[in-house]
């Protein structure tokens, strides 16, 4: 399994709490503080080897993300199958609510959507598995973490997915500048899959004609669309209000 790495102090704890198979941490020479203690410590608890390395040394690991003088080296994110996250609900005797990214690119639009599911409760976020970002450091960091906690599934074909997910009583609502229904004229309280489509160009046709429900964020102002990670937001939010009178 190839490695990636994990930058920055919140991610890494988070990763840490969420028992993810770290193998090592680095944390750079001279570098302290409350937050720096909470992962060695949670490092020597969960028997995780932490090293110091000079700044250069972090800095390359890190890429082009800000380290915080901190850096975990990891497996690749261990994906789950998209109907565990069907059967993970049932377990904790909630009704399934979960979210399916179609062809989302943009890694931190990938991660800002699975943190607001993670806050939202969402018991999984789906994923393609081509022309779409991974789950890298970039949405580690851009999650603050929540992509150590949340079930990920990934997918090669969406569609055939969202038929799959019917079959165990889900109703599938996509998001779509084009529909006639608004967000808030809708009911969410049911098993839910939302589907939020790629950046520009939204949902793909045939992953539309598979939704059961399209629902659109109206739009007062002169720009024409919302940031998917956005969009996802403000629906993902409509339903956990219709989710929590229920």
């Amino acid at each position: 399994m190839s490695k990636t790495v994990i930058v920055g102090r919140q991610p890494i704890l988070e990763a840490l709490k969420a028992h993810q198979s770290i193998q090592k941490i680095y944390v750079q020479h001279g570098t302290g503080g409350p937050a720096i203690q909470q992962i060695k410590d949670l490092a020597r608890e969960h028997r995780v080897p932490v090293a110091e390395a000079e700044r250069e040394r972090i800095t390359e690991m890190a890429g082009e993300l800000p380290s915080q003088g901190v850096v975990a080296v990891l497996s690749e994110k261990e994906y789950v199958e998209a109907f565990e996250l069907i059967a993970l609900a049932k377990s904790r005797g909630e009704i399934p609510f979960l979210m399916v990214l179609d062809e989302i690119e943009d890694p931190h639009n990938l991660g800002a959507l699975i943190r607001t599911a993670e806050c939202a409760g969402v018991h999984g976020v789906i994923i393609a598995k081509h022309h779409a970002a991974a789950v890298t450091a970039t949405v580690a960091k851009t999650s603050a973490g929540a992509s150590a906690h949340m079930p990920i599934a990934r997918v090669s074909n969406v569609a055939h997915t969202l038929d799959e997910l019917k079959k165990s009583g889900c109703w599938i609502v996509g998001t779509d500048a084009e529909a006639e229904r608004s967000y808030y004229d809708h009911d969410y309280s049911g098993p839910l899959v939302i589907v939020v489509g790629s950046e520009g160009r939204g949902m793909r046709r045939l992953v539309r004609e598979k939704c059961d429900f399209l629902v659109k964020i109206p739009l007062f102002g002169k720009i024409s669309s919302l940031n998917a990670s956005v969009a996802g937001a403000v629906i993902l939010y409509e339903a956990v209000r219709h989710r929590v009178a229920r």
